[in-house]
């Protein structure tokens, strides 16, 4: 007898899933399937699970295709397993190439291939229908992107479009999704868009995909002016749709509770912020080639504001820029700094410049300190005028991060208004508006007050 093994959340039970039990059992004899517990769920970075455990395992025995079913629960119990039932085959879908090849001494590891396109709906009707995403460009991000949100219980990558086909067809066979060619077609297989293009095309796709009705998460910064954030927020409101920025720190749970404990009185009166995010880039990357909006403060100026609005508001009275610049006139080093009637803030950001990349709140009973990389916030310390007075915090973070921002944006769409918080709509057209200043002062233009 030939023992297959496999496992998975199987939340929202759909086609993907049948299939790929109905492929896992056709490997042998016998097949035993593990399903997740919730607790082991988030411990290994899937969000968002919807259904109960029990439904879940219903859900499986439905199928017929489990000879048996168990329950994982911690880290190491597929080697367990694999010696506990003497298994010859451990398979799952191909998302996971490589993730187990450690398990090839104790049996055989195939990786299934993925069902493109799964429906919603399967063996029961589902009171959530998976959303649908459609992708938008076809960079490093929108490379990160697609795995984190397949750990997001929920959504479906669905297709991608880019101008260029070639480049769109290559990433969609990376991901085994579909590529679009006609961008009307695009949209009709899309829920929501995530637009992921280069940074001057985010207005004019923003609002072509509200047109189409369709969700929005776009990668920041949204746009370049004050008016445009607020047009797009407008018109997403009036239309019933959901605008996101993606600007991943302000939905991890580390950057909330980093705000929540700042605010909260700790270090007495807030009266400084200094964040600062360098990283050194080739002269031959977008970042640095693109001669409208290329430079470090477009590239990393909204990582650096965000925690100073958070903290400080919007009611800023000065804003001043200091920039480094390279012979194109492209700012490979920036220093930002805000006036507000009760604190000072800075925001440093470099492309060519490398700088100690760490935030610092200042207060009038202590202070706190964030170590880089900051912007995936997982640990901060809070120290008082007694040096050996410390207190530590912590939060996990998981992945690239991207999740979180997926997640929330789901819980939103489906009527959830609890952590709006995070990242509001002030937050983001004030900060399309100091990017907008920017702009016009490294242009030699001067903005109506």
């Amino acid at each position: 007898m030939i023992k297959v093994i496999t496992y998975g959340t199987f939340d929202l039970f759909h086609e993907g899933h049948y299939k790929l039990l109905q492929r896992a059992k056709q490997l042998g004899d016998y097949l035993i399937v593990g399903v997740t517990t919730e607790e082991y769920d988030q411990a290994r970075g899937k969000l968002n699970v919807k259904d109960s455990l029990l439904t879940r395992i219903e859900n499986v025995k439905k199928t017929g295709f489990a000879d048996e079913i168990i329950v994982e629960e911690s880290q190491g119990q597929k080697f367990r397993d694999i010696k506990k039932y003497n298994i010859d085959i451990f398979t799952v879908g191909s998302d996971w190439i490589g993730s187990f090849d450690y398990l090839k001494d104790y049996c055989k590891v195939i990786y299934l291939d993925r069902t493109k396109n799964i429906s919603s709906t399967m063996l029961r009707i589902q009171v959530e229908p998976i959303q649908r995403i459609g992708i938008i460009g076809t960079g490093r991000i929108a490379n990160r992107f697609v795995p984190e949100a397949a750990l997001v219980s929920g959504v479906n990558a669905r297709g991608v479009y880019n101008p260029n086909l070639k480049s769109a067809k290559l990433f969609a066979n990376k991901w085994g999704i579909d590529a679009y060619e006609d961008i009307e077609e695009f949209y009709q297989a899309s829920d929501i868009v995530y637009i992921a293009s280069p940074h001057g095309s985010h207005y004019s796709y923003v609002k072509q995909a509200l047109e189409h009705g369709k969700h929005v998460l776009c990668e920041k910064p949204l746009c370049f002016s004050k008016e445009q954030a607020k047009e797009l927020f407008r018109y997403a409101k009036d239309k019933g749709l959901i605008l996101f920025e993606g600007i991943k720190t302000a939905y991890c749970p580390g950057f909330a509770k980093l705000i929540g404990i700042a605010c909260s009185g700790i270090i007495g009166s807030i009266r400084g912020v200094e964040a600062c995010f360098t990283k050194l880039e080739s002269n031959s990357k977008r970042e640095l080639g693109d001669m409208t909006y290329g430079g470090s403060f477009i590239e990393l100026g909204s990582y650096c504001m965000l925690p100073i609005l958070k903290l400080f508001g919007y009611d800023y009275e000065e804003v001043r820029f200091d920039s480094i610049k390279n012979e194109n006139g492209i700012d490979l080093y920036t220093k930002v700094c805000i006036r507000y009637p009760n604190g000072l803030a800075t925001a440093t950001c470099g492309l060519g410049v490398k700088s100690e990349g760490k935030l610092l709140i200042s207060g009038t009973e202590g202070y706190i300190v964030v170590e880089a990389p900051w912007w995936k916030t997982s640990y901060f310390e809070v120290h008082h005028e007694n040096p050996s007075d410390i207190e530590r915090f912590s939060e996990r973070f998981l992945g690239d991060g991207l999740r979180y921002e997926v997640c929330d944006l789901l819980s939103k769409i489906g009527g959830d208004t609890r952590n709006d918080f995070k990242l509001t709509r002030s937050d983001s057209e004030t900060m399309a508006g100091i990017m907008e200043q920017f702009l016009a002062e490294r242009e030699g233009r001067r903005m109506n007050p």
